[in-house]
């Protein structure tokens, strides 16, 4: 793979490798030093990239695991440094709050999930991937990712719920 092939096909993953690194090690700093990383794992790679079926799962898992590795060597994480987006077509200052504070609330429930729930929940609802491209990417099944997703969204409803 030559370096445009490689710009034209991994380096288009950038949003959504950063937001997925962001996502698990909530440092936005630490987040971008990832992409890098993997970007140049991905480059030492190149020549086997051809070889592989879904390229978007690959990449994204590539990041999941260095992310995951970048964790165990360092368990100092700060869970209140959560980035949230608001809906950019907010109507009054009142709604506004109110979104804020319920994505707030929202995102501070996601960090509080197990590991691989919170992974298989941004995965799903933000990223938008299927379920058979998170089974890929989180090295689980296809029931074992459905039960963590519907475990996930039960257990967040329920905390919204009972704030409520």
């Amino acid at each position: 793979m030559d370096s445009n092939t490689f710009s034209n096909k991994i380096l288009i993953f950038s949003d959504r490798l950063y937001r997925m690194a962001n996502s698990i090690l909530l440092d936005e700093e630490a987040a971008k030093d990832c992409v890098q990383d993997v970007y140049v794992k991905l480059w030492e790679k190149r020549n086997q990239l051809d070889k592989v079926e879904n390229l978007s799962s690959f990449v994204m898992k590539s990041m999941r695991n260095l992310c995951l590795d970048k964790l165990r060597k360092n368990r100092e994480i700060d869970l209140e440094t959560a980035k949230c987006e608001l809906n950019p077509e907010q109507v009054s200052l009142q709604e506004n709050i109110e979104q804020k504070d319920m994505t707030r609330l929202i995102t501070q429930y996601i960090n509080q999930l197990p590991e691989l729930q919170r992974t298989i929940i941004r995965l799903r609802d933000v990223e938008g991937f299927e379920i058979k491209e998170i089974a890929f990417i989180t090295a689980s099944n296809e029931n074992a990712v459905t039960v963590n997703l519907s475990r996930a969204r039960t257990k967040i409803r329920n905390a919204v719920i009972k704030n409520l």
